[in-house]
């Protein structure tokens, strides 16, 4: 029997949590699930910019440290109890620093995994009990340096990588709550991020980008690429998809 295609994979109805939502990815991804109908809740840890971006998405803001265990229970806690739902969560929030482990100190080593990896894990371990009301979707945002390494980024490295394994994992456990969990690797985005790392690694910013563009494609990937990837996993065009890990990058992987 063929099945006829579904007429609407908008998001009207849900809500989605962004963490990281201020700006670059997080802000593109925010935006996007907004024109799709989610109602969007911005969590980050710049207050300024997260309210700002949250009055023009028309959605809501709330403050987290995404590294503390206290403050992802209480922006939870209190998103459930002001929208009453998370149907959509997205583990944007993220640092990198960019040297070697010889010249890593340890606090920036901390920083970075603490931030990429440890606050994907408590704000979905806080997340997890209000989506299984519902069902939902996870989705992670890592790194196409999750999936093989790169120069002078030994923590970015490590901690993406340990966000590809940590989707895998959560997928596992978490399909029989009606929540399935999956991750996009994007290539170098035109970000505030990408643009520190020139400033770090103390080199032109302009060779610096024109270098990062230099793939298949052609270009520099842009918040927009990535969030319709996430779009896609958090939406039901893709409701056989658990566990995945989906690469964003103009082709630089392979």
């Amino acid at each position: 029997m063929k099945e006829e295609a579904s007429p609407d994979f908008r998001l009207t109805g849900k809500v989605a949590v962004v963490t990281g939502g201020s700006s670059g990815i997080g802000r593109g991804c925010a935006g996007f699930l907004r024109d799709m109908g989610a109602e969007v809740v911005i969590v980050d840890i710049d207050e300024k910019r997260g309210r700002r971006a949250a009055d023009e998405l028309g959605g809501s803001f709330f403050p987290c440290n995404v590294t503390s265990s206290a403050d992802c229970e209480q922006a939870i806690r209190e998103i459930d109890e002001a929208l009453g739902r998370i149907d959509i969560l997205v583990n944007s929030a993220g640092v990198i620093v960019r040297k070697d482990v010889v010249e890593l100190a340890e606090g920036e080593w901390d920083l970075v995994i603490d931030v990429c990896l440890k606050g994907t894990y408590l704000i979905s371990k806080y997340a997890i009990p209000v989506m299984v009301r519902t069902g939902g979707s996870i989705v992670n945002i890592g790194s196409g340096w999750g999936l093989k390494g790169g120069p002078k980024a030994a923590a970015y490295c490590a901690a993406k990588g340990g966000v590809v394994n940590l989707t895998r994992a959560m997928a596992i456990d978490h399909a029989n709550q009606g929540i399935r969990v999956n991750a996009v690797a994007p290539g170098d985005v035109d970000t505030p991020l990408l643009r520190s790392e020139a400033a770090q690694l103390g080199v032109d910013p302009t060779e610096f980008l024109r270098e990062s563009a230099d793939r298949p494609l052609r270009r520099l990937g842009t918040p927009l690429d990535v969030a319709k990837a996430v779009y896609f996993l958090a939406s039901d065009l893709s409701e056989w998809v658990t566990g995945a890990v989906l690469v964003v990058d103009g082709g630089g992987l392979a």
